[in-house]
């Protein structure tokens, strides 16, 4: 596993953004919108309260908040510096500063330190945005303990998600910036669930999720052609 999986463009463009994280109507509005439906997934695959959880690629820290306040006792990373600042201080304002740990670290290198250490890791809308998706899985399972379970979300690389999350979504309805996604660098969920099962893990489900920019109302979908959720567990430890 490589520390240097990181895109260093990537990361430019979420630094130059960093202020605008918790505009709940700006750049990052889409991700405000589908935070409540993350959450509620989250929640229904286990308990949360007191649970040791790891947010990858948390960026400013909207679902790492929102874990936090759900119980969890909450790690976010991100290799950007910039957005955890942000993060840092929302939750200081939050009143959640003393529960929530956020490191700048890619998933690589703080497997090398905490490996084990979580009963669920999350990494929501990051491995889009990285060069090498299996050495982020991996190390996704790597932070993991036996028995926790890892949940990733992404978007397909089909057709329709081009239309829609590509040039709709950055390009006509402006729900992002333009340039936040290359469409090579989209997963399909048979390349993620490849890569979950060669880092040892066992997938447990895929599920679509869908997303109206007109109503900001989302949903889980047995569609998994734009946005999905692919949740794997790490084998429970032997007897």
């Amino acid at each position: 596993m490589s520390a240097a999986n990181v895109d260093r463009g990537e990361i430019a463009r979420f630094e130059a953004l960093a202020h605008r994280w918790w505009d709940a109507d700006g750049d990052f509005k889409a991700l405000h919108d589908i935070n409540p439906l993350r959450l509620d997934y989250l929640a229904r695959q286990r308990a949360l309260a007191g649970a040791r959880v790891i947010d990858v690629g948390c960026g400013g820290g909207i679902l790492t908040e929102g874990l936090a306040a759900l119980g969890a006792q909450v790690t976010g990373i991100d290799a950007a510096r910039k957005p955890l600042e942000v993060a840092r201080l929302h939750a200081l304002e939050a009143g959640l500063g003393d529960v929530i740990r956020y490191e700048s670290a890619t998933p690589e290198t703080f497997a090398e330190q905490s490996p084990g250490a979580f009963d669920l890791v999350t990494c929501l809308e990051m491995v889009e945005h990285v060069p090498d998706v299996a050495s982020t899985v991996a190390a996704l399972s790597a932070l993991a303990a036996p028995g926790a379970e890892v949940v990733t979300s992404t978007i397909n690389r089909t057709p329709k998600s081009y239309l829609l999350a590509v040039l709709g979504a950055e390009y006509v309805l402006r729900l992002l910036p333009r340039g936040t996604h290359d469409y090579a660098k989209l997963v399909r969920p048979a390349e993620l669930a490849a890569a979950a099962r060669a880092a040892g893990l066992v997938v447990m489900e895929i599920v679509g999720m869908r997303y109206n920019p007109f109503t900001r109302a989302c949903s889980l979908t047995a569609d998994v052609d734009v946005n999905y959720f692919l949740r794997a567990q790490k084998p429970p430890a032997r007897p």
